[in-house]
């Protein structure tokens, strides 16, 4: 065998490895996807003789307020869409109008794909924000009411809600529990699964808010994964397949060429 079919044969089998490595590795986190931070549990099971754990997420259980439009609103009534929360109060007078204003910037952003997020403003001070106070602090700010709810309700439920499900204490250290105030926006997927925690101050942390919000709409569930990735155990198969196709028109062009040469 000549150099030119040693290296035709290398050629033929390398270059099908390399392709499927280079699929594989960059199909593997071709979009980076924000991290989940809260687990309930994590369960053993086995399946054909191998054994695998999987995590189970906390998801934010469904909560129902009143808006400042007066409407009786739960978490329910978002299923599908991503969601960005904060706490505030209407008489704060320090961090909470800055809040705000970042949050109305983060909406107009979205504002020609509104029905992919919701946002929404949690009063920690509910028995003094009523409707129409809600409603004429979202007015001070111009807000879209259709896609930001400033809401209020049981002041015990509202912290079980911030400290439990939201793990508000958790993101932010330095929060009083008796009276949750804190600078984050918390990022929900459509799971209602925490994403992240943004300071709503930080505009490094608020350009990664804006990006991981649409990132979220492209992830898929798992039990309905893309169909490239089914096929992503079949590939060195594939790649070998068709390597060995190239190396044998080469060897018959090359058989070819030799009765011609005769």
């Amino acid at each position: 065998m000549n150099k030119k079919a040693i290296l035709a044969l290398m050629l033929a089998i390398l270059l099908p490895l390399t392709g499927y490595w280079l699929v594989k590795h960059y199909s593997k986190d071709a979009v980076p996807m924000p991290h989940r931070y809260f687990y309930d549990d994590v369960i053993t099971k086995e399946v054909k003789g191998k054994t695998s754990t999987d995590t189970l997420w906390h998801h934010v259980k469904n909560m129902t307020f009143t808006n400042q439009l007066g409407n009786q609103v739960s978490l329910d009534d978002l299923k599908g869409k991503v969601l960005v929360i904060n706490f505030f109060f209407s008489r704060c007078p320090s961090i909470c109008p800055g809040l705000t204003r970042n949050m109305k910037k983060l909406q107009n952003s979205f504002l020609k794909n509104a029905d992919i997020v919701h946002f929404i403003s949690i009063s920690v001070d509910p028995e003094r924000d009523s409707v129409p106070q809600l409603r004429k602090f979202a007015d001070r700010f111009n807000i879209n009411h259709d896609s930001w709810w400033f809401v209020t309700g049981n002041k015990k439920e509202i912290y079980d809600f911030a400290l439990q499900e939201m793990k508000a204490s958790i993101a932010d250290v330095n929060v009083d529990t008796a009276f949750i105030h804190t600078e984050n926006f918390f990022l929900l997927d459509s799971s209602r699964v925490v994403r992240g925690w943004y300071n709503g101050f930080d505009t490094l942390k608020q350009a990664q808010l804006a990006r991981d919000i649409p990132t979220l709409m492209l992830e898929r569930d798992k039990k309905s994964p893309s169909i490239f990735r089914e096929f992503i155990p079949y590939l060195p198969v594939i790649f070998i397949g068709i390597g060995m196709v190239i190396l044998l028109m080469n060897i018959l062009i090359r058989i070819k060429n030799k009765k011609i040469k005769k």
